[in-house]
């Protein structure tokens, strides 16, 4: 019986390998790439151990602790500590990401569009697509940890040895893992893909939230996420795989919870079920504007409630922050005086572009919104009534960016609430203000190059891919002194850090012409191509 459920697995892993040929070996060089370039690049930015200790310094401030995990092995900051300590939990975010993905691309996106309903009319065992889709993910984030392990490895830096090296590998694999695990569960409880991703990136941001909250304030929250799981091998300091063991003891376990559910339900339903519909439409469906708000309603609600608990638990820092910076002499010697401005607030520009990326993702997704709904033969239907392309399409641009603009405003509303309540002298409202809204250029610039889609369908993966590369370049340009040219590429490098330095009215505005000029080019290709289907 049980062999019946998983018969034709081996050819469903050999189909899902077929399909994904390209797609997994992307990411595969492509994190490996990035984890071997920030590494080898450590030695000669700081080769000598007063260097590497002034670094130290820096990193232990609350801020850092939240951002990046906390600091292991800084009485000793070596290049393994170093990297492990300042890349390993992004790394580890984006192999997340990537498990994410691929699992609902094979899972919950495949039974959407009637692909495992034409398997299972086979001799296919029930449970055989999720249990390959499962199996490809558990090889492929093995394949990675062995993979970015000998790399590492192989660079032969005195401090990042064969150990810490295979540890560092299998601390991104089984984050991989568990999240494959996870992202099939959410495939059975929801009954879409956009519920699942929903569900699985929620999830991964809550993760990042507790860490941070934890790592700050109180450690043994930390322990409630498994991006603090990961942390806690101490790479390259004291090597512990035991916290490893747990989390992928843990996804196995998930995994198998998945399974059985996978058994349980209808094709095409999920374990929690959609509510009824109301008997007669809102008269907010009458418009374009209304229907794509009411599409995407579920998702603003939820980024909105993420992006005031992102602002506010690092504005919940900044009580210590303060005095952080009051008693390190390093860090007072850092920031040049500037009359009326205190030493937080000019730590504050640093954080700024962080979130106004992060804040940038919704309304990106916003827009690539109508991108899906064309492939769903839905846009069709709409198009047939007596509404024009423009207004279609505008509806999903207003909506973008009105609610990219909100959500920049509860992330720095967020940031203020929780930074008053713990600052004896609160930053003013008006500075941050001013320092967060001045990315909204950038932010229109990436809005503007997701409406490309009008023009090019297939813009939708390097609308993702130049996000990736503004926040590696912004994030690491000054950790790793990147040439200033490399963070020019990106609209987020442009941006005055005010109220460090001056606006500069004429980089701005350009800015801003030039997403003005790529969301027009937008609307004349939507309006004169093909719909897809």
């Amino acid at each position: 019986m049980w062999g019946q459920l998983y018969e034709q697995t081996a050819n469903m892993i050999s189909f899902i390998l077929r399909r994904d040929r390209i797609r997994l070996p992307i990411w595969i060089i492509s994190l490996t790439a990035i984890t071997v370039i920030t590494a080898s690049a450590f030695p000669g930015l700081y080769s000598s151990d007063q260097e590497r200790q002034a670094i130290a310094e820096t990193m232990k401030n609350p801020a850092m602790t939240a951002m990046v995990g906390p600091g292991y092995g800084l009485d000793d900051y070596t290049e393994g500590a170093m990297m492990a300590h300042q890349m390993l939990l992004f790394t580890a975010i984006a192999v997340a990401i990537m498990s994410i993905l691929i699992v609902t691309r094979h899972t919950r996106t495949d039974e959407e569009e009637g692909r495992v309903e034409l398997i299972r009319s086979l001799p296919v065992g029930r449970l055989a697509n999720v249990m390959a889709a499962m199996v490809v993910l558990l090889g492929t984030n093995i394949l990675l940890a062995v993979i970015i392990g000998f790399s590492l490895f192989s660079l032969g830096i005195e401090s990042i040895d064969l150990q810490g090296s295979l540890l560092y590998g299998a601390a991104l694999g089984g984050t991989g893992i568990f999240f494959a695990a996870v992202t099939a569960l959410f495939a059975q409880l929801s009954e879409s893909s956009r519920g699942t991703i929903g569900y699985s990136f929620a999830l991964l941001g809550v993760a990042y939230l507790v860490r941070a909250i934890g790592d700050v304030s109180s450690e043994a929250l930390s322990w409630f996420s498994p991006l603090g799981w990961i942390l806690r091998t101490e790479v390259y300091v004291n090597n512990r795989w035991w916290p490893l063991l747990l989390t992928v003891g843990i996804a196995f376990i998930i995994g198998g919870v998945a399974l059985y559910l996978n058994r349980r339900r209808d094709l095409g339903a999920g374990i929690l079920p959609s509510k009824p519909g109301k008997k007669n439409a809102s008269p907010l469906l009458q418009s374009p504007f209304g229907l794509a708000l009411r599409l995407q309603r579920t998702s603003i609600i939820a980024w909105a409630v993420g992006m005031f608990i992102l602002g506010a638990s690092y504005g919940s820092i900044f009580g210590d922050l303060e005095s952080f910076l009051a008693n390190n002499e390093m860090m007072r010697q850092a920031f040049e005086p500037i009359e009326g401005l205190t030493l937080t607030e000019q730590f504050l520009t640093m954080l700024m572009s962080i979130i106004s990326m992060i804040c940038t993702i919704p309304p990106i997704m916003f827009v690539l919104k109508l991108k899906g709904e064309e492939k769903r033969n839905r846009t069709e239907h709409l198009l047939a009534r007596a509404v024009s392309r423009m207004h279609v399409m505008g509806s999903y641009f207003v909506l973008s960016v009105l609610f990219g603009f909100l959500m920049l405003l509860l992330a720095l509303t967020g940031l203020w609430l929780a930074a008053s309540s713990v600052m004896e002298e609160p930053i003013s409202l008006g500075t941050l203000f001013q320092a967060g809204l001045a990315y909204l250029p950038a932010m229109w610039m990436m809005i503007g190059l997701a409406m490309l889609i009008g023009l090019i369908p297939q813009m939708t993966g390097i609308t993702w891919l130049y996000l990736g590369y503004s926040f590696f370049v912004v994030y690491l340009g000054g950790l790793l002194q990147f040439p200033e040219w490399l963070g020019q590429l990106s609209p987020f490098g442009h941006i005055p850090q005010l109220p460090v330095e001056d606006l500069n009215i004429l980089s701005v505005s350009v800015l801003t012409g030039l997403a003005a000029i790529l969301a027009a080019i937008g609307f004349i290709g939507y309006r004169k191509r093909d719909l897809a289907g």
